[in-house]
């Protein structure tokens, strides 16, 4: 079983630290031609999230979807106002549990599959069927991995 677990939502990553700058009466080398080009520090809310008040930062615990490259433990980024396609990963709830599964809309039939590291094919994958019980809570916008 492959399970989600919601570390916070609307602010998910921290703020703008200023750069240091250090200011020297003694020349210590020559001046970077980039210095002209810094506008301040990297705010990772502004390339990683459309929407702060829909986006969600979760842990996965389970290896259900390693083939897609999610793995225990790493943190992923759902955005509850865009709408699931088919191919998207999303995070679905079965049952009264949080799953994460690719989904597949083909002929009128909605499924879910995972992708499991593995598996020797595709076709190997597990395939739950969205039913009434099921109901898809966001669609997983990146994955995060520690190094």
């Amino acid at each position: 079983m492959f399970r989600i677990f919601v570390l916070g939502g609307g602010v998910v990553f921290g703020m703008d630290v200023p750069a240091p700058r250090h200011q020297s009466a003694e020349p210590t080398g020559f001046a970077s031609p980039a210095r002209d080009y810094f506008d301040g520090g990297i705010d990772l809310n502004r390339h990683l999230i459309r929407d702060r008040t829909s986006t969600f930062l979760m842990r996965v615990a389970g290896d259900s979807m390693a083939g897609a490259g999610i793995a225990s433990g790493d943190e992923i980024i759902v955005d509850r106002a865009l709408t699931p396609r088919d191919g998207s990963v999303v995070v679905v709830v079965v049952e009264g549990e949080l799953l994460i599964r690719r989904l597949s809309m083909h002929d009128g039939v909605t499924s879910l599959l995972t992708a499991p590291a593995t598996a020797p094919s595709p076709a190997a994958a597990e395939v739950l069927f969205l039913t009434g019980e099921a109901a898809v809570w966001g669609v997983v916008t990146r994955c995060l991995h520690h190094v």
